[in-house]
């Protein structure tokens, strides 16, 4: 017998109904403000019919909490398994449409359980946030669906890459699951992330603040740094998600996606040697340097509005995926402080997790000194860079293109943390601190005596650079692998990627090592 036409109208008519989540008048207000629902974020990143939905006819009633009896599809949030670029990749959508996207109990099972199973089949998890917190009609119960959110988070972590994009609403509790994920995207207009409101604020402290201050996507991104990249709108939000997916592996296990040439160009590039100035006292563009080693358009950067005394971002040499960090020497001189240390540390241990190579270009005077660093412990800032490359058991390259002073030399990837390969530039300049200070501690009397200080002072920091600052010096204590040209340093990157990929590193075994937090 043929199926009964009245159950398959009555499927019809319920997944209809479910897809339409808060009502089109609800939708429409939102899309005056150019924000998409909830579908239209996931149909705007997975692959056409790729997508199948977990939990389409969840619908909590309400009823169980005392609460007047409503439908509420889907329960505010939208979960599922689509593909990108051929991929399987797990997701959830709030649907801000729905009770204000609350999370309650079976709206954070249904989160739970697409994250469980990002898991247990090694694939990329992404989050879209719009809530507006936890469902307070169902008191402990939605604060125990966020604390299972959050545990899942951590079980992921390391596992299978995580990327949150902030789309909407996402205030108190509910800014602890993207902060647990690895990467953050947060549109420019009509979302804000936040723990406390700005009334709140007022009330607690007698500070008046804005949200523009607090809780945008300027603030995030700039100042305190939770967010790693800023999108126009939703569709850029969920290009920028699929972008920076083609730079990592599903899982943890499995190797980037690497494309690499059939053959290295070994060409020099001579336009590298006209970006480093003659004067060493110059200032120099990173990114000049980083465009000129990675293929094509093909840097994607990460933090850039935080921190941007550190340059940290994903790239691809010859085909093959390589996460990159440098100093900028036009911001704050390239020195690390308190910032630059958190963002450089938390980017290599991702990198280490999901066995992606590090490149690593340094022109680094040393860490920034100031009574407000010190007393914001810089020691323990910095040591975490120290700690992630240290840990890190993924290829190591390094290049070494002007400053490499003290212990900042040596928290960029130094041979002595176990760097695979280090290159230096002939204008490299590697020693326990910079000439002009050296001078007065090494030439103190002689400088002193003399009848030009001036003159002899040029004189002494001449002759410091080449007895005690040389790259040569460096190379002959086996501390560097080669001194090479600016025009070389694409070809010797690329050709040092190919002869490390197969690298296999083991550690004692231990539960975790302690990072200075």
């Amino acid at each position: 017998m043929a199926i009964s036409k009245q159950l398959l109208d009555d499927l019809d008519k319920r997944r209809s109904e479910s897809r339409v989540g808060g009502g089109e008048k609800r939708h429409a207000k939102r899309t005056e403000k150019g924000q998409l629902s909830a579908r239209k974020r996931l149909d705007d990143f997975f692959e056409a019919n790729t997508f199948q939905e977990w939990g389409i006819h969840v619908d909590h009633g309400c009823h169980d909490f005392g609460m007047e009896k409503k439908s509420m599809p889907c329960d505010g949030v939208v979960t599922g398994v689509g593909r990108v670029a051929g991929r399987p990749v797990a997701a959830y959508s709030q649907d801000a449409t729905v009770g204000g996207g609350a999370l309650g109990q079976r709206h954070a099972k249904k989160i739970c359980d697409i994250m469980e199973y990002a898991l247990e089949a090694g694939m990329p998890m992404v989050g879209v946030n719009d809530s507006g917190g936890a469902r307070i009609q169902e008191a402990v119960g939605s604060l125990a669906g966020y604390g299972q959110v959050f545990y899942r988070n951590v079980l992921l972590s390391g596992c299978v890459p995580q990327i949150g994009v902030i789309a909407g609403n996402c205030a108190g509790g509910a800014a602890y699951s993207p902060a647990l994920m690895d990467f953050l995207i947060m549109t420019r207009q009509n979302a804000n992330m936040f723990i406390c409101g700005p009334q709140v604020i007022k009330a607690a402290t007698g500070v008046d603040c804005t949200m523009e201050e607090i809780g945008s996507a300027s603030a995030n991104a700039a100042i305190s740094g939770n967010v790693h990249f800023v999108a126009e709108d939703d569709h850029h939000a969920m290009q920028i998600v699929e972008e920076l997916l083609s730079y990592l592996p599903s899982n943890n296990v499995g190797n980037p996606p690497h494309m690499p040439t059939e053959e290295i160009c070994m060409d020099p590039d001579e336009s590298m040697n006209d970006i480093v100035p003659e004067d060493p006292k110059g200032t120099m563009n990173m990114y000049d340097v980083i465009d000129r080693i990675v293929d094509t358009d093909r840097f994607l950067e990460v933090h850039r509005d935080f921190a941007q005394n550190l340059i940290v971002g994903f790239g691809r040499v010859d085909g093959v995926v390589v996460g990159i960090i440098a100093n900028q020497p036009s911001v704050k001189a390239g020195t690390l402080d308190i910032d630059a240390s958190d963002k450089g540390a938390r980017f290599i241990r991702f990198c280490n997790a999901f066995n992606l190579p590090i490149l690593t270009l340094v022109d680094v005077p040393g860490f920034l000194p100031g009574v407000a660093q010190e007393q914001g412990g810089i020691i323990r800032h910095g040591a975490k860079m120290l700690f992630a490359y240290s840990a890190a058991t993924v290829p190591k390259i390094t290049v070494i293109t002007r400053k490499a002073y003290g212990g900042s030399y040596l928290a960029m990837c130094s041979r002595d943390l176990k760097a695979d390969m280090v290159f230096a530039w002939p204008t490299a300049e590697i020693a326990v601190m910079g000439a002009e200070g050296a001078v007065n501690v090494l030439y103190r009397r002689e400088l002193e005596a003399a009848e030009d200080k001036v003159a002899q002072r040029e004189k002494f920091i001449d002759d410091y650079r080449q007895r005690f600052a040389s790259p040569y010096m460096a190379a002959s204590h086996g501390m560097i692998t080669d001194v090479i040209s600016p025009a070389q340093t694409r070809s010797v990157v690329s050709l040092a990627l190919r002869n490390t990929l197969n690298k296999n590193e083991t550690r004692p075994p231990k539960k975790h090592g302690l990072i200075p937090l």
